[in-house]
């Protein structure tokens, strides 16, 4: 092969390899019960093999501000984080061989709420979107899916309750009426 030729093929390489940039997926918004630990979930994909410089940092920004401040650092084991509101608080809880770059933070309090940015490196697949999640921490949890499921099967077991009650009384006074009734006035 030409050195020219052996050229245009590395750099179509190249432009292969950074076609497919990393995907980095997570859920675009959360809410947390002030005092709860909250799992910040991030998956990814890459096109390359997961290799020894694989690397996730975790940045978080704040509602009203633009500068970002460092959460978490993963580079071959995880690293705590820096000295400040997310010391000892902010825990790796991913697993990179199933694509899960996932944190978790505990206690969360309102001082949390912001966007937390999850990225992830595989060289030589660098490229790409960093994951947001809005975090919006809470007093009171809302009206939610559990608690609509909760009422429904309240509402029906109540139901079920009544229902088995009325059989009961009907039969009951069915029963007590055939017995009060003389057999002199039955006709046959």
């Amino acid at each position: 092969m030409s050195a020219p030729c052996t050229l245009h093929l590395a750099v179509l390489g190249l432009l292969f390899v950074s076609a497919y940039p990393m995907k980095v997926f997570t859920s675009k918004e959360l809410e947390a019960l002030n005092g709860t630990d909250v799992r910040l979930k991030c998956t990814f994909s890459s096109e390359s093999p997961l290799g020894e410089d694989i690397t996730v940092s975790w940045q978080y920004r704040h509602l009203q501000e633009e500068k970002t401040e460092n959460v978490f650092y993963y580079h071959r084991e995880p690293y705590p984080p820096p000295p400040g509101r997310f010391n000892s608080r902010a825990f790796w809880d991913g697993n990179l061989n199933r694509g899960d770059a996932s944190i978790m933070l505990r206690n969360v309090q309102e001082m949390d709420n912001g966007t937390y940015l999850c990225q992830v490196k595989n060289p030589p697949d660098v490229h790409g979107q960093m994951g947001e999640i809005m975090l919006r921490v809470v007093n009171k949890a809302k009206f939610s899916e559990i608690h609509i499921l909760m009422l429904i099967i309240g509402i029906g077991s109540a139901f079920i309750i009544l229902l088995v009650l009325a059989i009961v009384l009907f039969r009951y006074y069915r029963n007590r009426n055939e017995r009060s009734t003389p057999v002199s006035n039955l006709e046959w």
